[in-house]
């Protein structure tokens, strides 16, 4: 993947995977939206929600990140995990498999001593209130989130998994804003299942392509980096001697 392609992917994932953000969190972005009956939504509050959402993704990656640099030799395992993870997220979209369940049961016991905190700033009458609401929202669980992480890790290194989180998150915000304007007449729209198998199979592609990716890249190695006698060949170097990953 190019250097800026892992990018623009996340970004897809989040945009195509918001008929499930829109079922998570389209309730809070609508009340944040239509706070008052018959006013103009409060952009303001809805900015400061979605900016605490990306801030929280941000961190996450980071933070998975550092982690998955320290202890992982190699990221083709995880690449190849982060794409049947979207390969699953897609299913759960599209409703043909629901087993992601499990891992937002899993996420629920973190969620637990964060909600009573979200619960406290409800409702919302200023945009830093809505900045705290997306910082705490941002860990809601959520099997989406949970697949973009692991693909976001699986980019390597803090900085690119922080950078592949926002623009994830970035991806979700238009359907956010949608909601928080249109509310229920959205809702209805990517509730259809036409619209959902739709965005489902992008998805899909995503998944597909990522573990297609993983798996050359791989193969790749096996036949390009290392002699017959198991010893790694020499590896081509970038000015200042460092070694040059694809």
């Amino acid at each position: 993947m190019s250097d800026w392609g892992f990018v623009a992917a996340a970004l897809a994932i989040g945009f195509f995977g918001s008929s499930h953000c829109i079922g998570m969190c389209g309730g809070i972005s609508s009340a944040l939206g239509m706070a008052v009956p018959g006013r103009k939504p409060a952009w303001g509050q809805l900015v400061s929600y979605s900016a605490g959402r990306l801030g929280s993704y941000a961190l996450m990656g980071a933070i998975a990140g550092a982690l998955g640099a320290a202890v992982l030799p190699t990221l083709t395992p995880l690449r190849v995990l982060a794409g049947l993870m979207l390969v699953a997220m897609a299913l759960y979209i599209a409703g043909w498999w629901r087993g992601l369940v499990w891992l937002e049961r899993g996420g629920a016991h973190l969620w637990r001593y964060l909600q009573p905190l979200s619960r406290q700033l409800l409702p919302v009458n200023s945009a830093p209130q809505a900045l705290a609401l997306g910082s705490i929202w941002g860990w809601l669980p959520c099997g989406l989130v949970y697949s973009a992480l692991t693909f976001a890790l699986a980019q390597g290194g803090s900085g690119q998994a922080a950078l592949a989180m926002f623009a994830f998150g970035l991806g979700t915000v238009p359907a956010m804003f949608a909601t928080g304007a249109a509310g229920a007449r959205v809702r209805e729209l990517v509730q259809r299942p036409r619209v959902r198998i739709l965005m489902a199979l992008l998805i899909l592609l995503f998944g597909l392509w990522t573990i297609w990716g993983a798996v050359g890249h791989a193969g790749h190695g096996a036949h390009g980096s290392h002699t017959g006698h198991g010893e790694p060949a020499v590896e081509s170097t970038e000015p200042g001697g460092h070694h040059h990953h694809h």
